[in-house]
């Protein structure tokens, strides 16, 4: 059994699509496929059920998912003890602001001698991360931690809505959901940010309508740049502080109504072994002044 067998395994299992996985890996299908056939043989059991329209775990592949990763983050603690590494490796993602700063300047003054290295991922490689070994912790938006992981509550991050600057919403001090009913809504796929969509589009649907689908890009500067064209009526979310850090003249940000729409942010750690810095990394976390994050852009 070979360590390289069941980081493929591990990857198909969280991705159900052998061609996902593959992109995941920077690998051709075909390889994922191979190694994944030689780690069932070894074993004498079928880990996936595969048909043409869905991969699934079976039963052997269900037992040996958590198992795997262990022994994955296991071998990557014993590459960081060779490898002599001190620090603290973090995940994060673009637009976590003056949180990331605050942070960063506390935990700098708690542990002077412990470096601290930014790990930018999608949410879902954030947590696989933390899960292997790879990542010490993670800032998440996400109360569903995934298998090996655990989530610690940190602060909630309230969002705003951007709509055009020459919209006539854009004169209002706040803004209710509802009132976006006849604009188009940007915002990333679910698969991206499940929290943040699942949190908007249900806000739609209890506001008594369902968001018009607006154009998505692969950024934020490029949705405002979109929304500020006043082409066609569209809106987006933005987390609150992050907003008053941009400089977008065409787009204007409003709060929502009471009771508002936020996020929860949490501390991804391993569920067995938490970094050891873990005490003053929380401390450093303790506090937050306003709430800067990122947006449906960044997971």
């Amino acid at each position: 059994m070979e360590l390289r067998q069941l980081s493929y395994f591990v990857t198909v299992a969280e991705e159900l699509h052998f061609g996902r996985a593959a992109e995941r890996l920077h690998i051709v299908q075909s390889a994922v496929s191979q190694q994944v056939r030689r780690l069932e043989r070894e074993l004498g059991a079928d880990l996936f059920d595969r048909s043409p329209r869905h991969v699934r775990l079976t039963g052997a592949g269900e037992r040996l998912l958590p198992e795997a990763r262990t022994v994955l983050a296991a071998a990557e603690r014993a590459r960081a003890a060779v490898r002599g590494r001190s620090g603290l490796r973090l995940g994060t993602s673009t637009g976590l602001g003056a949180h990331l700063d605050r942070v960063l300047d506390r935990f700098a003054a708690l542990a002077p001698d412990t470096p601290v290295e930014l790990v930018s991922a999608a949410t879902r490689d954030r947590l696989e991360q933390v899960a292997d070994g790879r990542l010490d912790a993670a800032f998440v938006r996400s109360t569903a931690p995934g298998t090996g992981v655990r989530i610690l509550p940190l602060w909630e991050d309230p969002l705003v809505a951007a709509v055009p600057a020459a919209h006539p919403l854009a004169r209002a001090a706040d803004v209710a959901v509802g009132e976006l009913a006849d604009l188009g809504l940007c915002i990333t796929a679910r698969r991206n940010n499940p929290a943040l969509v699942d949190l908007v589009v249900g806000a739609c649907h209890a506001a008594g309508f369902e968001p018009l689908p607006g154009p998505v890009s692969g950024s934020l500067q490029d949705t405002l740049a979109t929304i500020g064209t006043g082409a066609r009526p569209l809106w987006t979310v933005v987390y609150a502080s992050h907003a008053r850090v941009l400089h977008s003249p065409r787009v204007a940000f409003l709060p929502f109504r009471a009771p508002g729409l936020a996020l929860p942010t949490g501390l991804a750690v391993h569920a067995r072994t938490p970094p050891a810095e873990l005490d003053l990394l929380l401390k450093a976390c303790e506090t937050p002044t306003t709430a800067p994050t990122s947006n449906d852009h960044e997971n």
